[in-house]
Parts: structure tokens; sequence; C-alpha cells
């Protein structure tokens, strides 16, 4: 053999492995809402309203939620309205 195999080069693949580890840190640190199912969402709900932090406004059958103003329909909606937001001011996006 004269020079190197092109099949044999693993001279790229620590960078490879670096950025897939790098994609997975960043994966792991976003919410996921994957798990939460409508039970979750009910039970996340009824938390936020018992703390003040979501208000019913029973004429227009909606709920709001009061640090960001939005109003939602869907229980489901809200709780990932509020994992989102709550994860995003954990990470210093939201406005104080």
């Amino acid at each position: 053999m004269s020079g190197p195999d092109i099949h044999d080069d693993t001279a790229d693949d620590h960078e490879r492995f670096e950025r897939e580890l790098l994609a997975q840190d960043r994966d792991a640190r976003r919410p996921s809402t994957a798990d939460l199912d409508d039970e979750a969402a009910r039970d996340l709900v009824r938390d936020l309203l018992d703390a003040g932090t979501v208000t019913p406004v029973v004429d227009e059958r909606v709920l709001v939620h009061e640090p960001s103003g939005a109003a939602f329909e869907s229980l489901w909606q809200l709780a990932v309205f509020h994992e989102g937001w709550t994860a995003a001011g954990n990470a210093g996006e939201t406005e104080s």
C-alpha cells in the first residue's frame, strides 16, 4: 500500500462525535411535550389555577395565563405554553 486507505481514515470522527454530543445536549435542554398527556395537563393547569398564575374568564370560556397575558381555550395548549414559557424564563429569554 502506498498511502492511507480513505475508508480507514478516522481523522474527522472526533469532530462528528463532538457535534453529535452537542446536539444531544441541546435537545436535552429543550422542553418536551411528548410526555404531557391530558391528565398531566389538567393537573398542571389545576396547580396554576391554585397558584393564581392562570385566571378563568367564564363568560368567554378561556383561561388567561397571567404572566404573559395569553388566553387559551384548551387545557393542553395552556399547559404546553406554560412549559415552554417556564423553560424560556429559566434560560433567561422572557421579559421580567
